[in-house]
């Protein structure tokens, strides 16, 4: 959620900011509410005053032996005027939160403006793989190897979903056991959340209300704010463990990792570059999240990134990273990094992990805070987001640049202490 004492200060450069991304942003009616809201607390405060001045007078009047009724009747009708604007208020801050909760996060000033023709890749990571053989696509080899079922996948749940099965449930679980024991060995904490989260948790992680409906919702109740649905992302989860919170400066900063499947309702499409694992309703994923203080932020996103780069590295792909234009960015987030696998059938780059900094625009909305050592106020944290890693992208990039002239696969170093073989035959 944005700032609205920014907003108020800055209303130009902030819609301008928001421009970047595309959105065209309006803040007089938001403005206007805020008046009156302020102008509403500045009643309230006079009549309260007035309402003890009146009081003052019933000890008074009683030991002269005077009539009080008048007074408490003066009183009854004060207090109605009180209760009536403090009504005034809270339907103020709700419109005017209603309306913020719409607008997206402020890109960074570094961004450039505009969707992807304006990502710019930071970093190139090895070298495509050149093969002296007819090589195959991920789908091709993983169905001839026995690794994934697509078919029954679709008979069981339809489009959108698969089988790991025998070497490709072992090589699926063997890159979870390395993302988990890559994050332990950096200190992160492991954790494992619960998978039907309420409707709060989307609130606080910017993805509602805009994006309810990408989820999977698991009650028949119509006020969304009374269900639950299944988490498209552990990040839902992790931003929200300390809502409502004001954390030990000392503290910071927080580093958590958690392993969950992840429910989508994106169904992809028939284009070639969404076939097989590419896109699905449910894939595995490890996910880092870090509460950084404002001022070391940036490092922590740094280090976010490097330790995404890392794990693909530790496989031995090749991949690039790119920076993000402002629109390319979701809704939430200021700046994004993504991680892009070379996918050799399809000849272009997929996304196996989004590096992100939310700065404090989710922790406005679930009121995540520390208390400064310097001022002894309350601020609010910056919270970060990245993929360590999501396994969908990873499996078709995988099988495809260790692939052999024979049809066989060979396993990536680091994995080979969890498959049990070098070579996937």
């Amino acid at each position: 959620m944005l700032d609205l004492i920014r907003i108020r200060n800055n209303p130009q450069e902030v819609a301008s900011a928001l421009a970047k991304k595309g959105y065209k942003a309006d803040f007089t009616q938001i403005i206007a509410w805020d008046d009156e809201r302020k102008a509403t607390i500045t009643q309230i405060e006079t009549l309260k005053a007035q309402k003890n001045k009146v009081s003052a007078q019933i000890p008074v009047l009683k030991k002269a032996g005077q009539p009080v009724e008048p007074i408490f009747e003066e009183m009854r009708k004060l207090g109605d005027e009180i209760a009536a604007g403090d009504a005034k208020i809270g339907t103020l801050v709700t419109s005017i939160n209603d309306a913020l909760a719409v607008m997206p996060n402020i890109p960074d000033d570094d961004l450039l403006s505009g969707e992807k023709e304006n990502n710019q890749v930071v970093m190139l990571s090895g070298k495509k793989p050149e093969f002296d053989f007819e090589p195959k696509n991920h789908v091709d080899i993983c169905t001839d190897l026995g690794l994934i079922d697509y078919e029954r996948g679709v008979k069981l749940s339809g489009n959108g979903f698969w089988i790991y099965r025998g070497m490709g449930a072992r090589l699926e679980w063997a890159l979870l056991n390395y993302f988990v024991e890559e994050h332990l060995k950096d200190g992160y904490e492991f954790i494992l959340p619960p998978y039907q989260l309420g409707y709060n948790c989307g609130y606080g992680a910017g993805q509602f209300p805009k994006f309810s409906d990408e989820v999977y919702w698991l009650d028949c109740d119509e006020d969304k704010k009374r269900n639950r649905f299944m988490l498209p992302t552990a990040e839902t989860a992790l931003v929200n463990m300390y809502a409502g919170e004001i954390i030990d400066e000392s503290k910071l900063p927080m580093k958590f990792f958690a392993y969950s499947p992840c429910f989508r309702k994106e169904a992809g499409s028939a284009r070639t570059e969404e076939r097989g694992m590419i896109r699905g309703h449910q894939f595995n994923k490890v996910e880092m999240v870090q509460y950084a203080h404002p001022e070391h932020s940036m490092e922590a996103f740094e280090e976010l990134v490097d330790k995404a780069a890392r794990l693909v590295e530790g496989l031995g792909l090749h991949f690039r990273v790119s920076k993000l234009a402002a629109g390319d960015c979701s809704a939430s987030m200021a700046r994004t990094y993504d991680v892009e696998l070379w996918i050799p059938s399809m000849g272009i780059y997929k996304e196996c992990s989004s590096v992100s900094n939310a700065n404090d625009y989710q922790a406005r909305r679930n009121n995540t805070r520390f208390r400064d050592g310097k001022t002894g106020k309350p601020r609010f944290v910056h919270t970060l987001n990245g993929s360590g890693l999501a396994t969908s992208r990873l499996i078709p990039a995988i099988v495809e640049q260790y692939q052999n002239a024979d049809g066989s696969v060979t396993v990536p170093q680091v994995l080979r202490k969890y498959v049990g073989v070098d070579v996937i035959r």
